[in-house]
């Protein structure tokens, strides 16, 4: 079934014996019993194990490959004084990286000689540079440990080696495959790399290799912590440095975008609950500065308040700035940091909306958003760098297609890459990497430099490749639905079991129930500046009386489809895709819904997909 924005697909299971003694076991609505089995939770202790997590179960340390070594190194430097650099990416993940370990070395060793360095976005771009680890090495440096870069830094590595400097890799990334059977990845030489998905010859892999790179630099710190304390439980004063830490390393969890699953989730869940009683005072003026000082900070706040902040001056100028706020003791110095990303950001706001459009109109004039070229490979001088990578994700949002924006200066094309679920973008460079000066990153993310004279080479390559693995279907974006229920079923209760399944974000999104056969009691009217969403109000199409739910009324909103209000009319018969919300006013509270996606009734569109 084809909704007005999106491909409808529901899982192809019986939601119904098994939800239902999950509900009987844990004391959970039925609703919300049926949400929990759609996505693979089906039995009461697992349903227990994700609505309640525990801190407990997070795993040691020391299963993680190359930690202990790398820890002790660290330790044993920071003790007797060794020049220590740590070397971190720009973004949110990267800076929150560096100042946990800059923390957690200063608690352990408080003479420790720790320096920082976090490269230029535009000047130096992405990655563990060889010229820079070259000037830390002549300033007395001993050991780097790069944080959230370097897993494919070779001559990084061979310029560390060569001045005698012991690195240490911290990252995430995807490392570049070997192509031999015996062995995975190519790796840069280095004393250690502690990488989730690059496990020891012979050992089992971590359990979590979906960690961001801050939650890497988390374990490194609690493994120095334990090291430091003779192996077993950290003192006071650590542990509570290391819960500073977990709220550094939730708010990179979900600005990285990574699987809100497994260990993800309960760093997430509890690093959120911590932040807002975090004794770091940039963390705190970050948060008065958003406008969420009388709030609980859950994962919407961490992604499009809290990281959006931070994000800015390594956008908009130099991460730096953003270090400085996550490492200073001075409460004054944070708030006024804090207030500059604030500005920094209303900056990066404007920009991005400008870049939009005018890479929304070249996409559509060079025929980039059809079926006949599957991908958005654009670069113009007039675009920020530091910007490109936001509006991909809104291109996206709007084509649907993997999108790649550039920003063309002195003979050179840097920008970044989103992708597509089903596309891996790295991949696909990899592929094309013959036409590239640099790049890296993930599956869903990348960033990249191409020579001027060879982007026309490139853009064919890149959309020839789209052209080959992005199916009819991936050109519609797909909204999972959970399961189905009737209105009557939208209780308070049932919305506040369901919010006790987040944290949110990818791989557990907000739960989206499919509520069929509504009608419009009244033509939609549209809301916000410039009319931009809509509120509806639905009751139940069969108003007969019989029923409890038969004439209820439930207010939907839809964000962003000010421009269909139109098209929607009282009367009309609809089935909602919809995430339902408790709107507590003055103290009495009523259950409403976001709209994800709606379907007209009897327009004649096809069966619901199933998978």
């Amino acid at each position: 079934m084809r909704g007005l924005t999106h491909r409808w697909v529901i899982p192809r299971r019986d939601a119904g014996g098994g939800a239902a003694s999950t509900a009987g076991f844990v004391g959970l609505e039925p609703l919300v019993a049926r949400v929990l089995v759609a996505r693979g939770v089906t039995c009461a202790d697992s349903a227990r194990a994700f609505c309640e997590p525990k801190l407990t179960e997070l795993h040691d340390p020391s299963l993680l490959p190359q930690c202990t070594r790398a820890a002790e190194r660290l330790l044993s430097a920071a003790r007797q004084g060794e020049p220590i650099a740590i070397y971190g990416d720009y973004d949110v993940d990267g800076v929150c990286a560096v100042a946990i370990l800059w923390h957690t070395l200063r608690i352990l060793a408080p003479g420790a000689d720790v320096r920082t360095y976090i490269p230029h976005r535009i000047d130096e771009g992405y990655g563990l540079h060889a010229d820079a680890v070259e000037r830390l090495a002549a300033e007395g440096t001993r050991v780097i440990v790069s944080v959230d870069c370097g897993i494919t830094a070779f001559e990084a590595a061979a310029a560390a080696a060569q001045a005698g400097v012991d690195l240490i890799i911290t990252d995430h990334h995807n490392p570049v495959e070997s192509g031999d059977r015996n062995q995975a990845f190519s790796l840069p030489p280095a004393y250690a790399i502690v990488h989730p998905r690059v496990p020891e010859p012979g050992e089992a892999p971590y359990p979590c290799g979906d960690l961001c790179g801050a939650a890497v630099a988390f374990k490194l710190a609690w493994r120095m912590s334990t090291l430091a304390n003779g192996g077993g439980r950290v003192g006071p004063e650590e542990r509570e440095s290391l819960m500073d830490s977990l709220s550094l390393a939730a708010l990179a969890t979900i600005t990285d975008v990574v699987p809100l699953v497994a260990e993800n989730r309960i760093i997430a869940a509890f690093g959120l609950r911590r932040i807002k009683a975090t004794r770091l005072p940039g963390l705190r003026a970050l948060i008065e500065a958003s406008g969420l000082a009388g709030d609980e900070i859950d994962s919407e706040d961490a992604g499009f308040a809290l990281g959006p902040r931070l994000n800015a001056c390594g956008r908009m100028g130099h991460a730096r700035e953003a270090l400085q706020l996550l490492t200073t003791h001075s409460a004054a110095d944070a708030k006024e940091i804090a207030a500059k990303l604030s500005r920094l950001n209303r900056r990066r706001q404007e920009l991005e909306r400008a870049i939009f459009e005018s890479a929304c109109m070249l996409a559509e004039r060079l025929g980039m958003t059809g079926s006949e070229r599957r991908a958005i490979v654009l670069a113009d001088e007039s675009w920020h760098a530091g910007v490109v990578g936001i509006v991909c994700s809104r291109m996206i949002g709007r084509f649907h297609r993997p999108t790649i924006l550039m920003q063309r200066s002195d003979g050179e094309c840097k920008g970044s890459g989103r992708s597509i679920e089903g596309f891996n973008l790295h991949a696909a460079l990899s592929r094309c990497a013959g036409h590239l000066e640099h790049y890296g990153g993930h599956d869903m993310a990348a960033g990249l430099c191409v020579r001027e004279d060879a982007l026309p080479r490139f853009v064919d390559a890149f959309i020839a490749e789209a052209n080959r693995s992005v199916s009819d279907d991936m050109l519609t974006p797909s909204l999972a639905i959970d399961c189905e229920a009737t209105m009557h079923e939208l209780t308070e209760r049932a919305v506040t079991q369901l919010r006790a399944l987040s944290p949110f974000g990818r791989c557990n999104p907000e739960p989206r129930i499919l509520v069929r056969g509504l009608t419009l009691a009244r033509s939609p009217s549209t809301i916000g500046a410039h009319g931009k969403h809509l509120s509806l109000q639905v009751r139940r199409g069969d108003t007969s009386g019989k029923g409890a739910d038969s004439l209820r009324e439930l207010r939907m909103v839809a964000w962003g489809w000010g421009e269909r209000a139109e098209s929607l009319r009282s009367g009309q018969t609809v089935d909602a895709v919809l995430t339902p919300r408790l709107n507590t006013w003055n103290g009495r509270s009523s259950v409403e819904a976001e709209v994800k996606d709606l379907r007209l009734v009897g327009t004649g569109r096809s069966a619901l997909v199933t998978g």
